[in-house]
């Protein structure tokens, strides 16, 4: 699990997965955001503007993200 610091309160859900590379496009990290293809904390998240804290985990294509 790849363990991601953040130094605000939140991320937003789009922001991050640019953030972390796997989207390099907000509207790719949109797509695979309304496709279904995200989970935070273990459930599907289509909420583009979620917003992430510590200890959140999100999962996307097979890698694991825990914000710390």
């Amino acid at each position: 699990m790849n363990e991601i610091e953040i130094s605000t309160e939140f991320i937003k859900l789009d922001s991050f997965l640019k953030w972390v590379g796997v989207a390099s496009l907000g509207s790719e990290a949109k797509f695979l955001i309304q496709e279904g293809e995200v989970k935070v904390n273990g459930e599907v998240c289509t909420q583009r503007g979620k917003k992430l804290r510590v200890n959140d985990v999100i999962e996307i294509q097979q890698e694991k993200f825990k914000i710390i």
